[in-house]
């Protein structure tokens, strides 16, 4: 079955902290006590932000300052409860949303369980 909703995906830097938590995994965890059905979190390998500077993954440099992406694939009522429960905690995260069709391949054919 093909469903519409919407991606919502935050960029937050990989040492940031909310409290005891790193920020991505407070997300994460903040998404999963809504009920929303799922998120993940991808660490990037090189990336700029709005003041220019460019943050590459190498050996000796040190970590913390890549960025992170937290990514949810959610309908309009889920978006608007993380978004809420964000704006309840008082943080400035960037975030984009965009619509999206989703669905799981093979779910008309035969032999499902």
């Amino acid at each position: 079955m093909i469903q519409t909703g919407c991606y919502l995906k935050f960029y937050v830097p990989q040492n940031a902290r909310h409290g005891s938590r790193a920020l991505y995994e407070w997300l994460l965890e903040s998404a999963q006590e809504l009920g929303l059905p799922g998120g993940s979190a991808f660490r990037a390998a090189a990336g700029y932000g709005r003041h220019g500077h460019l943050h590459e993954d190498h050996f000796f440099e040190l970590a913390g300052d890549l960025p992170v992406e937290v990514g949810f694939v959610v309908n309009e009522a889920e978006a608007a409860k993380l978004l809420a429960r964000i704006e309840t905690q008082g943080l400035r995260i960037f975030y984009v949303k965009f619509p999206v069709e989703f669905g799981i391949t093979g779910m008309s054919g035969k032999g499902q369980s």
